[in-house]
């Protein structure tokens, strides 16, 4: 009963904070939004007992990924100046989408047999996430670290005066 209240809740959190994202007319405070859906969906990963997924969840999205658009947003020219609203002049056609994208997603989900297993976790399954890091997905990782090291750079130069 605790788990079914508590993933409710945290859905229509993390939904209502991406509709947020979407309807925001403020490019900042859909940032702010992102933030609290990052959030919500750690939230979902403790209910599903991946609580290491919930922590990176929390530390490179919410930690890094947010911090970084934020600080994008703010050192970009031309936020908060004179004359320059910052706001979303798209917002509708973003909400338009979204909610048809939605209902796609919802009548897909609806038609599809999802396995269901009661398999125990493996208990080496963080040594794989780990190894994987290391191994495998080591050249993507590190390739997604530089993109925003560029992004976060590229902000800076923008918002320099000349």
């Amino acid at each position: 009963m605790f788990l079914s209240l508590a993933f409710a809740i945290l859905s229509i959190f993390t939904l209502v904070c991406a509709l947020g994202v979407v309807v925001a007319r403020s490019v900042f405070h859909a940032a702010l939004f992102l933030i609290g859906t990052f959030f919500g969906v750690a939230g979902l990963y403790v209910l599903l007992e991946a609580e290491f997924l919930a922590a990176a969840q929390v530390m490179v999205y919410v930690g890094a990924v947010s911090i970084l658009i934020i600080f994008a947003i703010m050192l970009s020219r031309g936020y908060g100046a004179e004359g320059k609203t910052g706001h979303n002049a798209q917002w509708g056609w973003a909400a338009a989408i979204s909610g048809l994208l939605f209902l796609v997603l919802a009548i897909a989900m609806r038609k599809v047999a999802w396995p269901v297993s009661n398999a125990s976790v493996p208990k080496d399954a963080i040594a794989r996430i780990g190894a994987g890091f290391v191994g495998k997905y080591m050249v993507p990782f590190e390739v997604a670290s530089v993109l925003l090291l560029v992004a976060l750079v590229g902000a800076i130069v923008i918002a320099r005066e000349r």
